[in-house]
């Protein structure tokens, strides 16, 4: 390392304000689906296309990333990113029809997709694993503190301004952790290892069954969480006739119960196990779906369901994310890459079934279908996921 007497605390709170960026933009279409949809005239299930547009390049250019990094040091990677992951964001402020838009969004995704898994790599080399799961807590708790307050920013900017001020903000917003990783570039200690391979580690992790079945439950994770949540706000529009910083105060419930999950994860997993964390925060998520599909009508549920979600979602990857930095030490950034290709590329897939479900039958639908879903991913996290313990 370049510096070994660098605060730990302050590593985590740099990359938590990338992270912190990068979530907020992440999550920002969904309180605004509606307007940009009403904006460019497609209906909303054309519309969800810009979430699949980011989400699947996003997950698949994890790929490529945790490789780079392994190789070459995680944080000459996420430096880069985020520069062109800036300029990426202002761009999609200049989107004048789905198409382009779309494109500006994939390539945001792109450039987006190395921080939180690098991120949370360089916690794993720097953190013993007695200290990680509290590291990881904190790290995911700053960053999905940007997108509780992405949607009550992303709503009151669409609600005064317009969606195209939105992305504005955000690229204005990102110059903020860019700025700060230049300006600490050579205190942040950086492991490399020039003999990393590209695909062999890949092969390894997929090839036992530990982590296969880990995978494979973040990979249902993201299709039936991110896939409900992808619709929630364009749901409120269409049951409530809210306005767009209504919607975004809202969704703003599922940040909130993401934040306080994320610091409560560590100690629930060290209290009850890891295995009872991630199965409580699948049966939570499950829940919160079949309670928006049968109560939504009811504010107050509504907003106790998406609490629910925010909540069992953060548990859920959390769990996840803490077992998977223990599968591969030499390829880490191999190893928290395949979590974030499984989870957001099901996300982005997830989003594009449930355009289709919509189209098919109805907005409210999807929730019960996804509800449902996730009681079998719970059934099947119970009976595939021995141990969480790395």
């Amino acid at each position: 390392m370049e510096n070994k007497n660098i605060n730990k605390n302050s590593i985590i709170l740099l990359l938590g304000l990338a992270g912190f960026i990068v979530m907020a933009d992440n999550w920002v279409v969904s309180p605004i689906l509606p307007a940009i949809a009403d904006n460019l005239n497609v209906d909303i299930a054309k519309a969800g296309l810009l979430i699949s547009a980011y989400m699947i390049p996003f997950g698949i250019f994890q790929i490529i990333f945790g490789p780079l990094a392994d190789r070459y040091g995680k944080k000459q990677v996420i430096t880069f990113s985020i520069i062109m992951f800036t300029m990426a964001t202002g761009l999609c402020a200049l989107g004048s029809s789905l198409t382009n838009l779309a494109i500006y969004r994939a390539l945001t995704g792109i450039f987006a997709a190395s921080v939180m898994p690098i991120s949370l790599a360089l916690i794993g080399d720097i953190f013993p694993m007695e200290e990680r799961q509290q590291a990881i807590g904190t790290f995911m708790g700053i960053s999905f503190l940007g997108q509780g307050l992405s949607m009550a920013i992303g709503g009151t900017i669409a609600y005064f301004l317009n969606w195209r001020g939105v992305f504005i903000a955000y690229a204005i917003l990102a110059l903020i952790p860019t700025i700060l990783l230049i300006a600490n570039y050579k205190k942040l200690p950086s492991k490399k290892n020039p003999n990393s391979e590209i695909l062999k580690p890949y092969f390894r992790l997929l090839s036992n069954s530990k982590s296969l079945f880990t995978y494979l439950i973040v990979m249902f994770e993201g299709i039936f969480i991110i896939g409900s949540f992808s619709y929630i706000g364009s749901y409120i529009a269409k049951t409530y006739n809210y306005n767009y910083f209504s919607i975004g105060m809202i969704l703003t419930a599922f940040g909130i119960t993401s934040v306080i999950g994320g610091r409560l994860s560590g100690k629930l997993a060290n209290k009850f196990g890891q295995k009872k964390v991630l199965n409580f925060g699948l049966l939570s998520a499950s829940i919160a779906d079949i309670i928006i599909f049968y109560f939504g009508s009811n504010i107050y549920l509504l907003i106790l369901g998406v609490a629910l979600l925010g909540l069992g979602f953060i548990l859920t990857h959390s769990t996840l994310l803490t077992r998977a930095t223990g599968f591969a030490q030499k390829s880490r950034g191999a190893a928290m890459s395949l979590v974030a290709f499984c989870f957001m590329g099901g996300g982005g897939v997830g989003t594009a079934i449930g355009g289709k479900i919509i189209e098919a039958y109805s907005l409210n639908s999807l929730f019960i279908i996804y509800g449902l879903a996730l009681l079998v991913t719970f059934t099947l996290s119970f009976l595939l996921i021995k141990d969480v313990q790395d």
